[in-house]
Order: C-alpha cells, then sequence, then structure tokens
C-alpha cells in the first residue's frame, strides 16, 4: 500500500469526485440525451448524470491539452513557412477487457466532438490489426486474441506513423466482435482527422512488449499526444465481464451468424462457469501479464469502483 500511495503522491495529480463535478458547473452542456444515450455500450451502467459529472469534466481538462497543442503547431507552421501543417493531435485510451474503455472512448468522441465543432474527431480501435482468426489458427495462438502476439504490429505502427506524417484517405480493418474476426473486404477510411482517439488492450505497450516488430525501434506509445488507462480492481473486472457475458447470450449471442452462438443454448450456471474460466485463463492472465504493467505509462488514470463509477482521477504532474 505504500509504494501504491508513494506512486500517485509523487507522479499524479488526484481529482476525486467531489472535484470532478465542481470543473464543470459553469460549461454549457451541448449533447441531447439522445446523442449520449448512443454512445453507452451494453456492457455499462451509466446514468447520464455519471456523464455529465464524471466525463464531461475528464474532456473538458483534455480541452486543454488539445488546444496547446493546436496552439504549438501554428507556431511552427508560421516559422517553418509550412502549409496544410495537419498533423491529428492522438489520444490513446488503453485498459482491461470489460473495464469499459471502449464506452470511455465513445463519450469522449462526442463531447469533444460538441466542444470543437468545426474539427473531425474520429475513432478507431485497434481490433481492426488483429490478426484474422485463420493466422491465428494456423500460429495455435487462437487461445492468445489480445495478447501481443496475436496483433500485427507492424501495420498498426505503420498506420500511426502515416497518419501522424498527415498521409490521406488511409483506409484500416474492420473487426467484427459478432464474427469475432475480421471482416474481409472491408475498410474503415481515415482522412485527416484534427484528433483521433485509438482505443484498445495495447495501446501503451511499446517496443520492449513487442520484440518481433522494431519498425524503426518505435511503437504506437511513440505517437500518442494523450494517453489514458482506465482501471478498476481484477475482481470487478472479472464479473464485469461474467455480467457481459450473460447479456451478450440473451442478446448478440442469439444471432445464428455469431461466433459464440453455441454459448445461448446452455444454463446461465453453465455461462457462469464458462465466463469466469475465460476470464482466468485468457482475459485475466492479458490483464497481468501485458496490460496492467503499461498503467503507469499513462497521463491520466481513470480509476472505477462498483457499477462502472468513476472514483477519482490520477494526472500525471510532468506532461
Amino acid at each position: 500500500m505504500k509504494n501504491k500511495e508513494y506512486f500517485y503522491d509523487s507522479l499524479y495529480l488526484e481529482f476525486d469526485k467531489k472535484r470532478l463535478t465542481s470543473m464543470c458547473y459553469f460549461i454549457h452542456f451541448m449533447l441531447s440525451y439522445n446523442e449520449l444515450f448512443k454512445k453507452i455500450g451494453i456492457n455499462e451502467e451509466l446514468s447520464i448524470n455519471e456523464v455529465i459529472d464524471n466525463y464531461l469534466p475528464l474532456a473538458y481538462l483534455l480541452n486543454f491539452f488539445i488546444n496547446d497543442s493546436f496552439n504549438r503547431k501554428k507556431i511552427l507552421s508560421k516559422c517553418f513557412d509550412v502549409n496544410n501543417f495537419k498533423v491529428p493531435y492522438l489520444i490513446g485510451v488503453a485498459g482491461s477487457v470489460a473495464v469499459g474503455k471502449s464506452t470511455t472512448a465513445r463519450l469522449l468522441q462526442s463531447l469533444l466532438s460538441s466542444f470543437y465543432k468545426h474539427k473531425k474527431v474520429e475513432l478507431i480501435t485497434t481490433d481492426g490489426f488483429l490478426h484474422s482468426n485463420k493466422v491465428l489458427l494456423n500460429r495455435k495462438i487462437m487461445n492468445k486474441k489480445g495478447f501481443p502476439q496475436s496483433y500485427d504490429m507492424c501495420k498498426l505502427i505503420k498506420f500511426i506513423s502515416q497518419i501522424k506524417s498527415g498521409v490521406r484517405n488511409l483506409t484500416i480493418p474492420i473487426y467484427s466482435h459478432l464474427k469475432y474476426d475480421i471482416i474481409p473486404n472491408k475498410m474503415q477510411l481515415v482522412d485527416q482527422p484534427d484528433i483521433l482517439i485509438l482505443e484498445g488492450l495495447n495501446v501503451l505497450q511499446n517496443s520492449i512488449d513487442y520484440q518481433e516488430c522494431s519498425y524503426h525501434r518505435v511503437f504506437v506509445s511513440d505517437f500518442i499526444d494523450f494517453s489514458i488507462y482506465v482501471d478498476a480492481e481484477p475482481q470487478l473486472l472479472r464479473e464485469w465481464y461474467i455480467s457481459r457475458f450473460l447479456k451478450l447470450r440473451k442478446s448478440a449471442f442469439l444471432d445464428s451468424n455469431s461466433y459464440f452462438h453455441n454459448y445461448s443454448k446452455i444454463t446461465e450456471k453453465e455461462s457462469i462457469e464458462i465466463a469466469g474460466f475465460i476470464w482466468d485463463e485468457i482475459n485475466g492472465l492479458n490483464l497481468k501479464e501485458n496490460i496492467l504493467p503499461t498503467k503507469k505509462r499513462a497521463n491520466l488514470i481513470i480509476s472505477k469502483g462498483k457499477n462502472h463509477s468513476i472514483q477519482n482521477i490520477h494526472l500525471k504532474k510532468f506532461l
């Protein structure tokens, strides 16, 4: 406990729920309730009050860093007489499976879009850079999906380096959670966004975590302007994963095209046992070995408690 307290006290400023809420009393909230509800995933138990009290202040805090970056780019553009000096501000959102990082990323995209009406705010996930199931099966690592070795990191790093270099009309693969695989011949177009949110398990990992691909000895984390780690106690994450599994069993798994369709036919008790096993042998292990060690690299740590409620936020002092 002392080491943990020293880590936060020495490296991070802490914002509790009360301080977060007080930051945004004067902000004009520009999104409708309907728009916000569309951004909340089925695995989250978020209320509008939670969004306004916690995620709106977070977006407002990010606003300071983004504006500072935009201003610096304007100065550089004038100093070097460069036209169209457009490099996206890259926000990385990392964290465990089931922690709610996808919902966090979607909410930030909506809130930042409301702050920057005339700028393009886009969101992509690293899921599109997973190797196909065919490749994973051939390499006998299907049970390691989400682990470092399951990603085509050279392709991901190349994409990030291109987009930070201002390359236009880039395309990336699309991953289907229903099919549990890359969708063949279907791509997402990314064309010079002003702000790009990159969400995934691995966005804070670096070349130490990926020895097989040293693309000019750089990694995704080298290109990120601001990084966020969404955190929760492992036991809570396990409970949330099982809860999400049970919800999907009554919804997405019912689709005959779902990779997990057979799980819709088993009992709830069996579902809980299987979900617990998957967590313990795959997702929990990946968290311990590959994801949690990257937390200290984040500029900002969101700590969640029961019901996915944000308890506090730690902001790194030296940014």
